[in-house]
C-alpha cells in the first residue's frame, strides 16, 4: 500500500486525531524513554473501545502500559521495555509471562532496517547478524543470507508498514511542517514507514519559523497526516524546550496499581509545572555542580563499593574513547563522565541512545539531564543515524550495559529468566545489545550484585554475546579488536582467548577468592597476575561526588526493592531541591491533582 498522503495535513482536536485510529492497527510510538511520548494522545487512545492492537516500536514503557491495561493490544513487537529507574514494566510482564499477548523480540537494527525498508518502498534490507545471540530466533523478519559476491553472512530484514504513528512534537507551521527539538529518537524513520502519522504539537506557527535555533529536524509535511495543537501533549513526559520531565509525577503512573494507570493520570494536572517551563529554558552555564548541594558523604569518607566500580570502570575509558550511553544505565553513564572529568577529556559521550553527540560532562541530574545534553551536544541525531554513522562502522569503542545473567563465555540474559517453578520471569529486553556487542571495540558488562543467580553455568536465553570474537574474525568483519569484561562487586573479569572463557584479573578490596568462588554459578578461574583493584584516589573521588553523581544515582543499581523506594524518594527530593536552585524558584515537581479532571476510566 502506497505511504503517499496530500501536501498538506488535515488540523483537528485531539479527539479527531485519535478518530483515525482504528480496531486491527499496527500503532507506533514516538519520543524515547520519557522524552517527547506523546501522553494526551495515549490517554484519548487507552480511553476507546478498540481491540487487535499490534504495537510494533522501540520500546514499550509508559505508553504499551496503557494500552495493555486498556486491553486493546493483541501482540507486541518491540526491544525494550522498561520504567527507567521505576523498574520493570508490570503490565507487560504480566501480559509476556501469561502468554496471553504474542510477543516478539527485535534487534534495535532489525526494527530499523524493518521501518528504512517500508520507507524506501523496498522488501527487505541488508545488516549484520547479530551473532552470538539468539535473538534472531525470536524477530520475525530477520532471515539468514549469505552474499553471492563476498560469500559474507548476513540478515535480511523484511520491511515492516506501521499503520498509525502517534507523535509529539514542539512546533508545527500552518502548511503542516513539524519541528523536533532535540534528539529524536526513531521518529523520522517511523514517520516514513507509517500510512498515518497523527502529531499533537507545543504550538502552531507561520511558515518560516521552523528550524531556527539549529537544535531541531523538520518532517516535512507531505508525511503527516493531522496535527492538533495540544499544548503539555507530553507531560509528564518532557518536551524540550517547552518543559523537562516531571519524575515525581512519573513516579506515580510507574507505582499505580493494576486498572489504575488513567485513573492516576486522570488526576494529575495535565500542565507542566512552572519550575518545569523554566528547567527547560535554563542557560547550560547555570547548570553547576555547586548548586547541587549534599551533605550524604563527608569528602573524607571511605569510598563504597558503588564509587570503586565506577572508578574502575572509568579507567578503561581514554582521549580516543567513544561511548555511547544505553538505556538505564546510571553506573556506566556516571563512569563516563567522570572519565570525561578527569583522565580523558578529548573521549566522545553520546547519550539518549546516540541522540545526543559528544557531550559535555555536566553532573548527572533527572530533570536537567536532557537540557544539558541537548544543549552541549556538537550534533542532535536520531536512534537511525547513530547506527549508520557510528554503531555499524565500528567507531564506538564502548557501551557498558548491566544485565541479568552471565555465563563464563560472556554470554548475556536481559530476555528472560526461568525460575525454579518452571514459570517464567520476563525481563525489559535487549534493545540494541544484541547487536552492538560485536559492533563495538569492547564489550562491556556489570552486575552490580554478583550471586550465582546472575553468573551462572548457562544463561536461559543468550540476549546478547560477542559472536566475533577473535581478532581475525573481527578484522575480516571490519570491526576493531578488543575486550570482553565484566565488573561486578566482587571482581573484574576479561576474556581470556587461551582458555575461552571470563577470568578474573582484579578482586575487590577486602573480597577473598573463596567468596568469589560461592558467589558464582560457573567454575571460576583466576589469571595468574591477579591483583588487588587499584582504589580511586582522592581527587577520582571528589569530582565523582561532588561535580559528576551530587545525586547518588549509581546507587539505584546497588540496592533490593525493599530499599528502592527510600533512595528514590532521597533522589527525587534531592533532584528537585538542586534544580530549584538553579532555576531561582521555590516552588517544587510536585504533580498536584486536577480538580477539573473526572475517572474516565
Amino acid at each position: 500500500m502506497s505511504l503517499v498522503k496530500p501536501n498538506t495535513p488535515v488540523f483537528t482536536t485531539l479527539s479527531g486525531l485519535v478518530d483515525r485510529v482504528q480496531s486491527g492497527d499496527s500503532l507506533s510510538i514516538g519520543g524515547h524513554h520519557f522524552a517527547r511520548v506523546p501522553m494526551a494522545l495515549i490517554r484519548e487512545l487507552s480511553g476507546r473501545e478498540l481491540t487487535d492492537i499490534r504495537y510494533l516500536s522501540w520500546a514499550g514503557g509508559l505508553a504499551l502500559e496503557f494500552l495493555l491495561e486498556a486491553g486493546m493490544v493483541s501482540s507486541i513487537d518491540i526491544c525494550f521495555s522498561s520504567l527507567d529507574i521505576f523498574g520493570l514494566a508490570p503490565r507487560f510482564r504480566k501480559a509476556v509471562e501469561s502468554g496471553k499477548i504474542k510477543m516478539n523480540d527485535w534487534p534495535a537494527l532489525a526494527l530499523i532496517s524493518a521501518f528504512r525498508a517500508r520507507e524506501q518502498n523496498l522488501p527487505f534490507l541488508p545488516m549484520q547478524i547479530p551473532e552470538g545471540s539468539s535473538i534472531m530466533e525470536r524477530c520475525p523478519a530477520m532471515r539468514p543470507y549469505t552474499d553471492p559476491i563476498s560469500g559474507r553472512n548476513i540478515a535480511l530484514v523484511e520491511a515492516r508498514e506501521i499503520d498509525v504513528f502517534l507523535l509529539h512534537a514542539a512546533r508545527a507551521d500552518t502548511s503542516g511542517n513539524v519541528e523536533i527539538y532535540g534528539a529524536h529518537a526513531l521518529d523520522k524513520t517511523q514517520a516514513g514507514a507509517a500510512r498515518k502519522v497523527l502529531v499533537t504539537v507545543e504550538e502552531i506557527v507561520p511558515v518560516g519559523a521552523l528550524g531556527r535555533d539549529g537544535r531541531s529536524v523538520i518532517i516535512p509535511r507531505n508525511k503527516i497526516t493531522a496535527i492538533a495543537k495540544v499544548p503539555d501533549g507530553a507531560y509528564p513526559c518532557s518536551c524540550l524546550p517547552y518543559y523537562t520531565n516531571d519524575w515525581r509525577a512519573l513516579r506515580t503512573l510507574a507505582e499505580a496499581g493494576t486498572s489504575e494507570l488513567r485513573h492516576t493520570a486522570n488526576r494529575i494536572a495535565q500542565s507542566a509545572p512552572q519550575i518545569l517551563r523554566l528547567a527547560a529554558k535554563v542557560p547550560l552555564a547555570k547548570i553547576t555542580a555547586d548548586k547541587f548541594q549534599t551533605d550524604t558523604i563527608a569528602a573524607d569518607a571511605p569510598a563504597s563499593i558503588d564509587e570503586i566500580m565506577a572508578v574502575r570502570i572509568s579507567r578503561t575509558l581514554d582521549n580516543d574513547s567513544y561511548a555511547s550511553a544505553g538505556a538505564v544505565s546510571p553506573l556506566a553513564n556516571v563512569a563516563y563522565r567522570l572519565a570525561k572529568l578527569t583522565h580523558a577529556p578529548k573521549m566522545i559521550i553520546t547519550t539518549l541512545s546516540g541522540g545526543h553527540l559528544d557531550i559535555a560532562a555536566g553532573p548527572m541530574s533527572l530533570t536537567l539531564v536532557e537540557v544539558m545534553d541537548a544543549a552541549s551536544a556538537v550534533q542532535i541525531t536520531g536512534g537511525e543515524d547513530t547506527y549508520w554513522t557510528a554503531y555499524q562502522g565500528g567507531f564506538v569503542t564502548h557501551e557498558i550495559v548491566g544485565t541479568a545473567q552471565i555465563d563464563a563465555k560472556g554470554l548475556t540474559n536481559t530476555l528472560e529468566i526461568i525460575k525454579p517453578s518452571g514459570d517464567m520471569l520476563r525481563l525489559p529486553g535487549q534493545g540494541g545489545m544484541s547487536d552492538v556487542a560485536n559492533m563495538h571495540r569492547d564489550f562491556v558488562v556489570y552486575v552490580p550484585r554478583h550471586s550465582a543467580r546472575a553468573l551462572v553455568e548457562a544463561v536461559d536465553v543468550v540476549s546478547a554475546g560477542r559472536g566475533v570474537l577473535t581478532d581475525q574474525a573481527r578484522i575480516d568483519a571490519g570491526y576493531r579488536t578488543g575486550d570482553v569484561m565484566l565488573f561486578t562487586n566482587l571482581c573484574v573479569f576479561r576474556f581470556d582467548h587461551a582458555v575461552n572463557q571470563l577470568v578474573v584479573i582484579e578482586i575487590m578490596p577486602d573480597v577473598t577468592r573463596s567468596q568469589i568462588e560461592a558467589e558464582t554459578g560457573f567454575k571460576v578461574l583466576f589469571d595468574a597476575g591477579c591483583s588487588e583493584v587499584s582504589m580511586p584516589t582522592a581527587e577520582e573521588l571528589f569530582v565523582l561526588r561532588y561535580h559528576v553523581d551530587p545525586l547518588g544515582l549509581r546507587r539505584l543499581e546497588f540496592v533490593g526493592a525493599r530499599d528502592r523506594s527510600a533512595l528514590i524518594d532521597d533522589v527525587l527530593e534531592r533532584d528537585a531541591a538542586a534544580t530549584a536552585r538553579i532555576v531561582g524558584a521555590d516552588v517544587a515537581t510536585t504533580p498536584t491533582p486536577n480538580p477539573m479532571s473526572k475517572d474516565e476510566s
